[in-house]
């Protein structure tokens, strides 16, 4: 494992350097307006993190990396080296690698660089800022999935009970709104859900499947793929606990909800099958009959530089 870390992992300043690079100047310059060449640093900044933005929201994350990258280098240009806007952009990054298969070591490198820019920014006198606090509950949590990825599954608890502390704490001080606290929460409990089902304990990761399910219709809707996502993951939890009848209930809520989204064919058959799969391994002779249809579907602040240091 160490030797894969040694390969894998490079220094956060390399992907700046690239991100910032003009070589060769020729065809760079052919690719962009020169109005984008002259631009100033945070425009270019902005430019960049709506792309980012977009590319995120349509699933496009190797399109969103690239551009999350830069957002690190012209961050670094616009606020300096010990900024907490510059800790928010590793963070960003650190997610964006999460978002693809075997980028856990990099998504963990960035997360680990924005904690110790947060360390050396919140300092006596405590910033008032709400947003670095903020920042520090999507750090603790980005932490926790970088970890997660890695299989430590107790780096992982510690860094998601930092997460969820700080966030009640932000609430209990008015500093966020409720709803905010809430998809804080929904991205939370799933989170612990998967470090306890990735150990085998679904008995464990069961209730806060259900927890996650019930922020995530709050803050998401019940019609989002969101919720979808989380209907199977609870699925999963129910049927390692033999818990057929329930799993396949929240498989076949969750195809209704695809149908209803008038997905490509391949993926409400894919919907489907996950739905036949489970009636399959049931064993049961009720579920083994039921046909499923790809189109249709049957019936506090002195507290976090104590958490950022810990």
């Amino acid at each position: 494992m160490q030797e894969s870390e040694e390969i894998h992992i490079s220094s956060h300043l390399d992907e700046v350097v690239a991100a910032v690079s003009i070589s060769p100047r020729k065809k760079v310059q052919s690719q962009l307006p020169q109005t984008v060449l002259f631009q100033p640093p945070r425009e270019k900044l902005h430019l960049c993190e709506e792309k980012a933005k977009s590319y995120l929201s349509s699933h496009q994350y190797k399109q969103a990396v690239p551009e999350l990258v830069r957002c690190v280098a012209l961050t670094r240009i616009c606020y300096g080296d010990c900024h907490w806007k510059l800790a928010e952009a590793h963070v960003n990054l650190a997610q964006g690698y999460l978002q693809m298969k075997g980028f856990s070591l990099q998504a963990k490198q960035h997360a680990e660089k924005a904690k110790e820019i947060l360390t050396d920014f919140i300092v006596p006198p405590y910033s008032d800022n709400t947003d670095v606090f903020k920042c520090s509950v999507e750090l603790f949590h980005t932490m926790g999935r970088a970890y997660l990825s890695l299989q430590k599954f107790k780096d992982a608890s510690e860094n998601l009970v930092k997460a969820e502390k700080l966030s009640k704490e932000l609430l209990q001080c008015g500093r966020i709104i409720k709803e905010e606290w809430i998809e804080a929460q929904a991205r939370i409990k799933l989170s612990f859900a998967q470090v306890y089902h990735g150990q085998r304990r679904a008995q464990e990761a069961l209730p806060h499947y259900q927890e996650a399910l019930k922020y995530v219709e709050v803050s998401k809707g019940e019609e989002s793929l969101e919720y979808v996502s989380v209907l199977r993951e609870l699925a999963g939890a129910e049927q390692a606990l033999g818990f057929q009848d329930a799993a396949i209930s929240h498989l076949l809520q969750a195809h209704a909800i695809i149908l209803g989204r008038s997905p490509p064919a391949e993926e409400a058959a894919d919907s489907a099958l996950l739905v036949a799969h489970a009636a399959i391994a049931s064993g049961s002779p009720e579920h083994h009959e039921s046909n499923i249809d790809p189109k249709g579907v049957p019936g506090s602040q002195s507290g976090s530089i104590w958490l950022l240091q810990s």
